[in-house]
């Protein structure tokens, strides 16, 4: 049902076809956020964050020191490959616990800042946005990333993970998996839409 829902909203079809798009999919690009509220009040509470992240660290619940944490670790990769910096990414945010956003929340559907994340840990589309932003901070380009909210075939669940494209192909960074996996090695996922901070694609 939720995947039904999902192509609903988006206008989507609920099959794949053979494209060459994510996950052989046929992608249609768009660059007006209405349909997606949560991912837009994600990012406004993010910016909030990261003016308060500039306060000096004085207790470890404090957004600056989480941010300070953050960063310290992220600042440790700056030299290293860019496969490297993925699957250390990858590792590190997947040691989080993954809780539910009615267990989180009290709500069914909810989409984390990086910050509310770390206090909380979250679901597969919170871990693949603390990626997503943590790559930014290490200077991935947000036009080489989405999140990709997608319906895993094998398990029949909804899911999300983040795609990165490194010289023009996608490696998928998934809270299910430990290593970062080219996107043409996996099958069972049928992609509905993905997003970013300025463009969102449809799939079909």
């Amino acid at each position: 049902m939720l995947l039904l829902f999902l192509c609903v909203a988006i206008n989507s079809p609920c099959f794949a076809e053979d494209g060459d798009g994510l996950f052989g999919s046929h992608e249609t690009r768009y660059d007006t956020f209405g349909l997606f509220p949560k991912w837009v009040g994600m990012l406004s509470r993010n910016k909030k964050d990261l003016i308060y992240s500039r306060l000096p660290c004085e207790d470890e619940m404090q957004t600056s020191c989480i941010f300070l944490k953050w960063h310290t670790f992220l600042s440790s990769l700056k030299n290293k490959s860019t496969m490297q910096k993925l699957n250390a990414v990858n590792r590190n945010i997947n040691k989080h616990k993954y809780v539910t956003d009615l267990a989180n929340w009290g709500v069914e559907d909810y989409w984390e800042t990086p910050k509310e994340f770390s206090l909380k840990d979250g679901d597969c589309e919170d871990f693949a946005i603390a990626k997503f932003k943590s790559l930014l901070y290490l200077g991935f380009s947000n036009e080489d990333m989405r999140i990709v909210v997608l319906q895993d075939l094998n398990l029949n669940i909804a899911h999300a993970v983040l795609a990165v494209y490194v010289n023009g192909e996608p490696y998928i960074l998934d809270n299910q998996a430990e290593q970062v996996i080219p996107a043409d090695e996996i099958k069972h996922y049928m992609p509905i839409y993905s997003i970013n901070e300025t463009t969102w694609w449809r799939h079909s």
